[in-house]
């Protein structure tokens, strides 16, 4: 009488082992990010945390299966009704199988398990289905799993032996009613109770965050995670909640605001700010700005960027505020880190807000955004007209421009190559009158790492298959600048070089939870007025928008979450960016990690592999925590208010 639950028990624990199974093939896929400290131990706690997320993931995905399988009508057991059931769970599985394998292969650019905010974020590409074909047929291997696994699915799955032909008397017909309805009624609190991740009254239903109880590395969280539950967990959810740290704003400004009033305003300097953000250019690759390490040997792969560190303000200690192209715009440009989620794939999106070119445009600067993509890529566009950019060039008006090659330039994937758009962007800016405050976005050093074919001879494949593009773009950025320095504004012009994010690397210091975030911060000033050298001063992308608007004595107040690189002094400068659900703050040689609740780790700076937590064994560790709590407070109440103005 009981064959159909027989059947489902079986077939949801062998829905467990699929999970489990796909959890392994992402830790080989990514074993590089994660071998560092995985011992037995860690291994029992994630297997331990894992279960607990996929149980939520199992019961929340085959909700109607099993409603189907127990529904206590007697009529339902025919064949036609168990094939539908069956290939329901198939399917159901199948795309489990299938979102965790293609998750493995995206991890390495975000670090994380994918959230809803991934059909934000590409939803204006129209060059995916190359890609993922590229993907498809690099990843071959990981096809065959998934091919095996959903072949197993099917072979393995098991029918109710029972029909409906069984069940002939009214007593059989009521005993059957009865049995199912108990079953159906059991499976109620156990759904709910494993979708919630427990039934207690204290227990909120588990989020992403959760998974760092489990964990000591916040990167380790994905292995905890998997990626059927991280969809479903963000779909349609409010990302920004205004934590209980602080009564108000009063309170919390106390200890840290982000508006920020000039006090020693000048006569205003109208000079040129032009804001260079390259693609994926992780500190790790520049030779000029790993001469200190220990941990291993260093080659450069950035000749040219070497030379112009020798000839301006950057810093040892300098980090990106987010892991994603759209992370590094707001950032860059605004002075806001990203925090959960990139904000502008959120309903704040919606917000009050601007950056560096409106702040700089209504006091006389003119402003221009380029990226060689499509019109609409990534939504820099929209951004790039959000926070005050007067233009926006990219691949469309390249190819409009008669004096370069046109979509003959075209890489075929994202925009044009890096060597001719910068030549093109130091025309466009050549028309421009002064002041102007421009920024680019290249696009070469990106997935699927395609150099032009001319170049393949001159820079092979090495180490990893980043790096001939890095050395590509670098050749582009040094004929940018030999370009530049020939026009009669080069002087004028103050030059800030940084990285969206960092990409792929081959050294344990920049494998890291603070390692992944570093990359360069440059000041380059022709005019000698900006000192060359290098600072000990902690830096991040959030400190540029600051930084600008004090060089050229900018009179009003503004918002960012920054500071002024050139007036703040060594022990006030911070680093702050967000992985896997913690915190991490960097400052007085230190880097805290903070998991929304309590502190769960503090590293020396010095220690780029964190192999030693010194959590409750440094005195400075509880005023960190409670500045980055009033950042966090400062940042969530500006969000969820629409106070991201002064």
């Amino acid at each position: 009488m009981g064959a159909s639950v027989t059947a489902l028990v079986f077939n949801i624990l062998m829905s467990f082992v699929v999970y489990m199974i796909c959890r392994l093939v992402y830790l080989l896929e990514n074993h590089a990010y994660f071998v560092e400290g995985l011992s037995f131990s860690a291994m029992s706690d994630l297997i331990k945390g894992g279960f607990i997320f996929d149980r939520s993931a199992v019961f929340y995905t085959h909700s109607l299966y099993i409603l189907l399988m127990l529904l206590p009508y007697w009529a339902k057991e025919t064949p036609l009704y168990h094939r539908f059931c069956k290939w329901l769970y198939v399917v159901v599985n199948g795309l489990a199988v299938v979102i965790n394998m293609a998750d493995a292969v995206y991890f390495p650019y975000t670090l994380r398990r994918t959230t809803t905010t991934v059909f934000s974020e590409f939803g204006n590409e129209n060059n995916l289905s190359g890609i993922f074909f590229t993907e498809f047929v690099r990843h071959w291997y990981l096809v065959l799993i998934a091919v095996v696994l959903i072949k197993a699915l099917c072979l393995l799955y098991v029918k109710p032996r029972l029909s409906r032909d069984d069940i002939r008397t009214k007593n059989l017909k009521i005993r059957y009613f009865l049995v199912y309805m108990l079953c159906l009624l059991l499976a109620v609190p156990v759904s709910i109770g494993a979708c919630r991740g427990g039934l207690g009254s204290g227990i909120r239903p588990i989020t992403v965050n959760n998974a760092n109880q489990y964990v000591t590395r916040p990167i380790e969280a994905a292995l905890v995670l998997n990626t059927p539950f991280a969809l479903i967990r963000t779909f349609g959810k409010s990302v920004f909640r205004v934590p209980d740290f602080f009564g108000d704003e009063t309170s919390a400004a106390r200890v840290f605001s982000p508006v920020f009033r000039p006090q020693k305003v000048g006569e205003l300097k109208k000079k040129n700010v032009v804001v260079i953000i390259v693609e994926s250019f992780g500190k790790e690759y520049i030779g000029a700005l790993n001469r200190d390490k220990t941990d291993g040997v260093y080659k450069s792969y950035t000749p040219f960027v070497d030379r112009l560190v020798a000839n301006s303000l950057t810093f040892r200690y300098s980090f990106s505020n987010g892991k994603k192209s759209i992370d590094g715009m707001p950032s860059v440009l605004c002075g806001i880190p990203m925090f959960i989620e990139p904000f502008v794939l959120t309903p704040a999106s919606m917000n009050l807000y601007t950056g560096l070119p409106g702040l700089l445009g209504k006091t006389g600067w003119h402003t221009a955004f380029f990226h060689g993509a499509n019109r609409g890529s990534m939504g820099f566009l929209a951004f790039a007209n959000k926070i005050g950019f007067k233009h926006y060039y990219g691949r469309q008006d390249y190819a409009a421009d008669k004096r370069f090659g046109g979509d003959a330039d075209f890489d075929g994937n994202w925009g044009i190559w890096d060597e001719p758009f910068l030549q093109y962007m130091c025309a466009k800016i050549d028309e421009m009158p002064q002041p102007f405050m421009t920024s680019v976005f290249t696009v070469s050093s990106h997935h699927p790492f395609h150099i032009p074919d001319r170049y393949k001879k001159t820079y092979p494949e090495e180490e990893l298959e980043i790096h001939k593009c890095i050395r590509y773009t670098d050749m582009a950025l040094s004929k940018f600048f030999a370009k530049a320095r020939t026009k009669p504004w080069f002087r004028n012009t103050v030059f800030v070089l940084t990285a969206d994010h960092t990409n792929m690397s081959n050294h344990a210091g920049y494998k890291s939870d603070i390692g992944q975030f570093n990359v360069p911060l440059i000041i380059y000033d022709p005019s000698g007025e900006i000192k060359p050298g290098i600072s000990n001063t902690i830096a991040q992308q959030i400190d540029i928008v600051p930084t600008m608007l004090g060089l050229v004595n900018y009179p009003y107040p503004f918002l960012t979450f920054g500071k002024n690189l050139l007036e703040v002094k060594p022990d006030d400068a911070y680093a702050v960016n967000y992985i896997n659900g913690m915190y991490q703050y960097v400052k007085h040689g230190l880097v805290l990690q903070f998991d929304g609740n309590k502190t769960r780790g503090v590293y020396a700076i010095g220690d780029r592999e964190m192999k030693t937590n010194l959590v409750g064994k440094r005195q400075e560790q509880a005023g960190m925590e409670k500045e980055l709590k009033a950042i966090i407070w400062q940042y969530m109440f500006r969000m969820v208010n629409d106070r991201l103005m002064p």
